[in-house]
Parts: C-alpha cells; sequence; structure tokens
C-alpha cells in the first residue's frame, strides 16, 4: 500500500501544479491579491507531495522491495546501503524524481525566502515554476512512472550498473541537477517580467542570487563528475568531450556568461534586454541537456534512457518552454528599454567581452555536440567530433577570456583607464611569467607554448590578489589601515577575487597535465619493476578478494623514489555477480599536487598483466580549482547584499530603531 501511497502523492502534486499554474497567473492580471497568495499554498503543497512520492521510492529501495519494478531493474539485495539508496537515481525513472524535487524544492525557496519580492512579480514567477513543474509529472506519470508494481515479486533484484555503484552517484547528480534546475529560477523570473512587461535592475538584484546559487551547483557537480569518471572507468583522462558532459558544460557557460551580464544590468541598468535572453537560452541549455541523456539518441556512459517515446515527450517539452519563451520574449523585447550607455573601456566594456567569448564558447560546443546528430538524422551518414575539435576552437576562445579576466575589476565603471589598469597588474604579469618559467623548467621542460599556459594561470590567480591589493589600498595607506579596509571589503569582492583565483588554478592544472604527463603501457610479471615520473613501481602480483556482490582480483603496486619507501597502490579489476558485468578500479597515489594513476588490462597467459601507468603532474590543480570557484560562489552568496531577504530586514530594523528613538 506505501507504493500506491507514493503514485497517488504524484497524481495530487499534478493537480496542485495545474491550480497553481493558473490562478496566480489570473490574480496577477486581475490584481486579485486572494488568487495571487495562491502561488504561495499551491507551491508549498507540491513540494510536499513530491518529498512523501520520493521518500515512498527511496523507503522502497533501501527495504530491497522487489515488487516494485523500477527497484527489481536497479537493486540488488547485496548492495551496501549507500548504493541502494543513491540508486534511486541511478536510473531513469529515478533520476526523474530527483529533477522534480529539486524543482520543487527550488520554487519552495522562492516562496519562503522572496519575502520582499513584489506579490504580482512573485506570483507570476511561482506560477511559471508550476508550469515547468506540471510538464515534468506529466512525463513522469505518463512514460516513466516509477510506482510500477510487478506480481509476482521477484526474490532478488538485477542489480545496479555496477559504474553507478560508487560513492559518486551519491554526490554528483544531486550537485548538477541543483545547477540545471536552479537555472529554473531564473528562467521564471525572466517570463515573468516579460509577461509584466517590466524589467530594471531590481530585477536583476533579485534574479542574481539565484544564478549564482544555480552557478555554484552546477561548478560543484561539473567537477564531481569529471574526478568521478577519471578514476572510475580507468581510462585516464579527466574529459572526453562526450556529448553528455558537455550537455553540463553548456548551462554552465551560459551560465558564467548571465551572472556576469546581471551585474551589469543591477549596477549600471544596462544590457537588459541580452541579460533575460541569457536567462531563457541557460535554461533551455539545460533543457536539452535532459533531452540528450533521456531521448536515447546518444549511446554515452552517461546515457539513461533509450525509449523513443520519451525523447519525443521531452522534445515536445523542449519546444513549448524553449518556442514559447522565445516567441514572448519577441514580442516584448521591441517595447523594453535597452539601458544605460558606456565607454567599450570601461568595467562594463570587459563584461560584455565576457559575455561575448562565453557565448561563442557555447555556441562552439552546441555545434560540436548536435552536429553529428542532425547528419546523421538527415542523411544517414555517421561522423564523431571530438577532442581535436573542441580542443582548437575552444581553447583558442578562451586565450583572450583567460588574458581579459584581470582586467575587468580593475576598470572603473562607464568609463575605465586602461593605462591604469594595466600599470597595476604589470607586476602580477611579470610575476606570473616568472613563476610559469620556473614551473616548466621544474618538470624538465616541454613544448615551448606551455611556459605561456602556465602563466595565464598565475596571471588569473595574481591578478584575483592584486584586485583585493589594491581595493584595500596596500602600498597607498598604512598597512594596519589596509588591513582594516581589506577586512571591511564586501564578501562579494572576496568571492569574485576567489571565483577568478579558482579558474587560474583550473587552468595551471590543465596546462601542465597536459603538457608533463607521461604514459607508460608494459607487460609486468610479479617482480618486476618500471619506472614512472621518478617512482619505481613493482608489481608484487594478484590478490583474490569477495566484495557483497562482486568478485575482484587486486594488483598490489609497492612505490619507491631513492630507494626510500613511498606506500602502495592496489589496482583492481572486479566481476559483478548479478549482471556479470566487470569493471577496472584504477589504482590512484597522491603526492602533493600531483597523482600516480596505474590502471590493470588483459592478464597474459605467462601469469603478467598489461598495466597501464599515467604519471599526472599538478592535475588535482584542475578539481582543486573547481572548488575554490565554488568557494568563491558560497562567500558570494554569503554577502547580505545578495541575500533575497535583506532589504526587507534592513527596513524593518531601520523602522525599529526609529521607533526606539521616539
Amino acid at each position: 500500500m506505501i507504493i500506491e501511497l507514493g503514485h497517488y502523492a504524484l497524481v495530487l502534486a499534478l493537480a496542485a501544479a495545474i491550480v497553481t499554474s493558473i490562478l496566480p497567473v489570473i490574480g496577477a492580471r486581475r490584481g486579485d491579491q486572494a488568487l495571487m497568495r495562491t502561488a504561495v499554498t499551491g507551491t508549498f503543497a507540491q513540494f510536499l507531495l513530491v518529498v512523501l512520492a520520493f521518500a515512498v521510492l527511496a523507503h522502497a529501495y533501501l527495504v530491497s522491495d522487489f515488487s516494485l519494478l523500477n527497484v527489481y531493474q536497479n537493486s540488488h539485495s547485496l548492495m551496501p546501503a549507500i548504493y541502494r539508496f543513491s540508486g534511486v537515481w541511478g536510473n531513469h525513472e529515478g533520476s526523474m524524481m530527483l529533477w522534480l524535487l529539486i524543482l520543487c524544492l527550488f520554487s519552495a525557496m522562492v516562496a519562503g525566502f522572496g519575502v520582499n519580492l513584489p506579490v504580482r512579480l512573485k506570483a507570476n514567477v511561482l506560477a511559471v515554476q508550476a508550469w515547468i513543474t506540471v510538464a515534468f509529472l506529466l512525463f513522469i506519470l505518463l512514460t516513466s512512472n516509477p510506482f510500477l508494481r510487478l506480481n509476482p515479486a521477484p526474490a532478488e533484484g538485477q542489480d545496479l550498473n555496477p559504474v553507478l555503484q560508487d560513492p559518486g552517484l551519491a554526490v554528483h547528480p544531486p550537485l548538477l541537477y541543483l545547477g540545471y534546475v536552479g537555472f529554473s529560477v531564473c528562467f521564471s523570473f525572466a517570463i515573468a517580467a516579460l509577461l509584466e512587461g517590466r524589467i530594471d535592475a531590481a530585477w536583476a538584484r533579485w534574479v542574481r542570487p539565484w544564478t549564482l546559487a544555480a552557478w555554484t551547483f552546477l561548478t560543484a557537480g561539473i567537477a564531481m563528475g569529471s574526478y568521478w569518471a577519471y578514476y572510475e572507468l580507468g581510462w585516464g583522462g579527466w574529459w572526453f568531450w562526450d556529448p553528455v558532459e558537455n550537455a553540463s558544460f553548456m548551462p554552465w557557460l551560459a551560465g558564467t556568461a548571465l551572472l556576469h551580464s546581471a551585474l551589469v544590468m543591477e549596477k549600471r541598468d544596462a544590457l537588459k534586454i541580452w541579460t533575460v535572453l541569457l536567462a531563457i537560452l541557460t535554461f533551455s541549455l539545460s533543457l536539452l541537456g535532459t533531452f540528450l541523456v533521456r531521448s536515447g539518441v546518444l549511446t554515452s556512459v552517461h546515457a539513461f534512457a533509450s525509449d523513443p517515446s520519451r525523447g519525443i515527450f521531452i522534445l515536445c517539452i523542449l519546444m513549448l518552454f524553449i518556442g514559447g519563451a522565445l516567441f514572448l520574449f519577441m514580442l516584448r523585447a521591441p517595447g523594453l528599454k535597452a539601458g544605460g550607455l558606456f565607454a567599450p573601456i570601461s568595467r562594463e566594456g570587459a563584461l560584455v567581452l565576457n559575455n561575448l567569448i562565453l557565448t561563442v564558447s557555447t555556441a562552439t560546443v552546441l555545434i560540436g555536440t548536435l552536429y553529428p546528430l542532425v547528419l546523421d538524422t538527415l542523411t544517414g551518414e555517421k561522423i564523431s567530433v571530438g577532442a581535436p575539435f573542441f580542443n582548437l576552437t575552444f581553447g583558442l576562445l578562451m586565450i583572450p577570456l583567460i588574458l581579459a579576466v584581470p582586467f575587468g575589476p580593475m576598470l572603473a565603471w562607464k568609463r575605465g583607464d586602461l593605462a591604469g589598469a594595466l600599470q597595476r597588474l604589470y607586476m602580477a604579469a611579470c610575476l606570473s611569467l616568472l613563476v610559469g618559467l620556473g614551473l616548466y623548467y621544474a618538470e624538465n621542460g616541454g613544448p615551448v607554448l606551455a611556459i605561456a599556459g602556465l602563466a595565464a594561470g598565475f596571471f588569473l590567480l595574481f591578478g584575483a590578489g592584486a584586485d583585493l591589493w589594491f581595493r584595500a589600498g596596500f602600498g597607498k595607506q598604512t598597512f594596519a589601515l589596509a588591513l582594516r579596509r581589506l577586512a571591511g571589503l564586501p564578501r562579494s569582492a572576496f568571492g569574485t577575487a576567489l571565483a577568478h583565483a579558482g579558474l587560474g588554478v583550473t587552468v595551471l592544472g590543465i596546462v601542465a597535465v597536459t603538457t608533463f604527463q607521461t604514459e607508460t603501457v608494459v607487460e609486468m610479471v610479479p617482480g618486476q619493476t618500471v619506472e614512472a615520473g621518478g617512482y619505481a613501481i613493482t608489481y608484487d602480483g594478484l590478490r583474490s578478494s569477495k566484495g557483497p556482490n562482486f568478485t575482484e582480483d587486486r594488483g598490489h603496486f609497492t612505490l619507491r623514489r631513492g630507494g626510500v619507501s613511498k606506500g602502495d597502490v592496489w589496482s583492481s579489476k572486479r566481476l559483478y555477480t548479478a549482471r556479470r558485468m566487470p569493471t577496472t578500479e584504477a589504482g590512484i597515489r597522491t603526492f602533493g599536487f600531483s597523482q600516480l594513476y596505474v590502471s590493470l588490462g588483459d592478464a597474459m597467459d605467462n601469469g603478467g598483466m598489461v598495466v597501464r601507468i599515467w604519471w599526472k603532474p599538478w592535475i588535482t590543480c584542475i578539481w582543486g580549482g573547481a572548488l575554490v570557484m565554488m568557494l568563491g560562489g558560497l562567500v558570494s552568496l554569503s554577502d547580505r547584499r545578495l541575500r533575497v531577504g535583506a532589504p526587507r530586514r534592513r527596513a524593518a530594523l531601520a523602522t525599529k530603531g526609529l521607533e526606539a528613538a521616539e
């Protein structure tokens, strides 16, 4: 009976969403306060009902209720509890439930925290969120119902895909969906503003925190997914330009542009039309990613579904929301004021350049991702667009962006002084070149162009520090006064510096590992030693062991440097008994920012193994930089000026102060 309770909760959530999608819009047009207030009540009702449905599904997984088709197909009683729980979203139906849960969570957060929003705008925003909720509830109930029963119930499940039986499944999809779905709030604000025909700096101030939150989570989700694939698949790479990887990367690029564009709109009342369009396009790219993963048009380790009916349904959702939003934008855009003017050399100009490069980069990735699919559909010809295309086109576009990022904070609003910015960044540029040269020679050289890449990464890092240095007045004020000024800077200033510095750290990791990594493929027998990254690696042989639902052969490797033991590494090949599916578990040993990566290949007739060994210098900077960027986002979100309810609380405190004075 508890399973049916989850199904009924979804049906009731659909009814609540339909009501919430209609009544507040009518109330906003009529100025009816009672109808507009139904948006908040309906939103909370949707959220509670979806939480109930999700809890029922999670309970079925945790107790291994194989009378549920979804549990039978994706779980096993011998799986550890963490994988039984994370397995809830390790399949198509469950992942859509997680998507829906996070969508309703964001809607409830707008309803609960948006206390300072105008009533009409808030009603329209929640109504648009409800439109999206209705679409995905219909999709789940009609094509992807997770509550289908089996009668009689099987005694055992078919097990979860072994690649997904990893702690990464518990972290990566929720973070990624918090980013994907978080941009729905920006989309809803854009549609609500277009419905009202009013967009101003206050609108940008309300949108920015939601954009920043979604961007922060998406950054963490992409980084976690990259590291998960890196250590789980045993291929030694950190990014493959897989179409589904691109599907998460495109909203991140567009969201980064939106974040900077909203800042210009808030500060200078400029780029209004462009900011609204970016809000629409960013969430549209999130929906496109959903289509690519679940339509069956792609064959990928990331893809969940292959049922064409689901793909057609999501395609209809895409056409409805993207087409409808762009049509509304076309109708309303001519009536919107363009906003303030500014000189090309200014902070606004730097942010416009940022937007231009990011949107062109997004278009490049989009074309490279969709072109093979379109060509296959129209002509039947199958081609592959891989790393060489993306590395060349995307990499070239990133060069001017990396060089321009440190200049933006150094320029004044409206009209900037480029010579002054150059003077402030002169020392940072020189120091970056020197440190880049030092790292280049410390790693025993490589392609000469690597020096420029390393210097660019350090330029981002030192440029972020220079921004805080000059804002605090070091060199112009006494040291004590400059420290006080530094401490008094808004948190958003520190958040911006951290985000830019994090990008620099990631660039350093990418350039260093691409330039200096080494790969060794060798047949090894027990007792044999090879050299990699300055370490002597001795293969000690295989040891068999058994896990809860798998058997494995574990290869043991001893590490020495200069004759001194530096620990060991275990690398294994597993066989999951239920699915009879093998996996490779790479052995990784971290030394500072670098890693030694060992992966087992095929067994040889002489008792040896094919072993692939990579030395990856500075590779952890790739994900460490993403963590710093995420920290920058969180620090900025903690700034009181970016809290959604802050203006009202300040007004309330001011009122209490006046009353006390009287």
